[in-house]
């Protein structure tokens, strides 16, 4: 399950407008912004790493005016971090990830008043992504870049729920991948402050499971940032799984 997973991750960075391959590492840049949580790299399973292969990576981001940064299973390749700890980077975070299956999946209902619908025109789009930006804290700004990443994703079989009220005002949502390999990650789950607690998150992240699976996916998989995510997740048909490491160097 871990290769499987860290596989797909390096197919979904291929797909950036410009993925470039390091040695063993795939990095994937979007010109359009220089988020590091849109900007980073990856290591290829099973391809040998030396220093020489992080300097060069650290060289690629600093020539693209990127902050070289990593997320990876971390099993898949764990000489990796001694490696990067050694030049100069710092781990950001380590996350235990969650898959579920058709056979866990549990759908809970809808929470009243809201509706859940996959976005289809840009202004859905840009709704989604300002509401998500903001049930983060606001970590990023909402930007056109922001809606023209979400359309490629899903002109490519991505997956995008989002929740609105009755007046059309956007309450959260969340995105799958494209799948590779037979499955996806579920991520960008968020929901704004004045509809928590209401079982939203559950709902969408169901919905946009349950949609993955409807087209193929084996096995989805999402990582969860604290305890009430966790049981969240869990309470549809998420299992704990691997870890993955996120790194980066200033």
């Amino acid at each position: 399950m871990d290769l499987r997973i860290q596989r797909s991750v390096v197919s979904t960075l291929r797909t950036r407008p410009k993925a470039v391959e390091i040695g063993p590492f795939v990095a994937g840049f979007d010109p359009d912004t220089a988020s590091p949580f849109v900007n980073y790299a990856t290591p290829i399973p099973d391809v040998p790493i030396t220093a020489a292969d992080v300097d060069a990576l650290i060289g690629a981001f600093t020539g693209a005016g990127r902050k070289p940064r990593l997320e990876y299973v971390v099993s898949t390749t764990p000489e990796l971090e001694e490696l990067l700890l050694g030049a100069g980077f710092t781990v950001e975070v380590r996350h235990r990830y969650l898959v579920c299956t058709p056979q866990t999946l549990t759908v809970p209902p809808v929470p009243e008043g809201l509706s859940l619908t996959e976005p289809t025109t840009d202004p859905q789009r840009a709704a989604l992504s300002a509401a998500t930006a903001e049930a983060f804290g606001a970590l990023w700004e909402a930007s056109e870049a922001d809606v023209i990443r979400l359309r490629r994703s899903q002109e490519r079989g991505g997956i995008a729920i989002a929740a609105f009220t009755a007046s059309g005002e956007c309450a959260g949502g969340g995105q799958a991948t494209p799948p590779s390999d037979a499955l996806c990650e579920v991520a960008g789950i968020g929901v704004r402050e004045p509809f928590r607690r209401r079982g939203l998150a559950a709902a969408f992240t169901a919905e946009i499971t349950r949609r993955a699976f409807d087209r193929g996916v084996d096995f989805a998989w999402l990582e969860a940032s604290g305890g009430d995510s966790w049981r969240v997740y869990e309470r549809i048909g998420y299992v704990p799984a691997g870890h993955r490491l996120y790194i980066s160097k200033n």
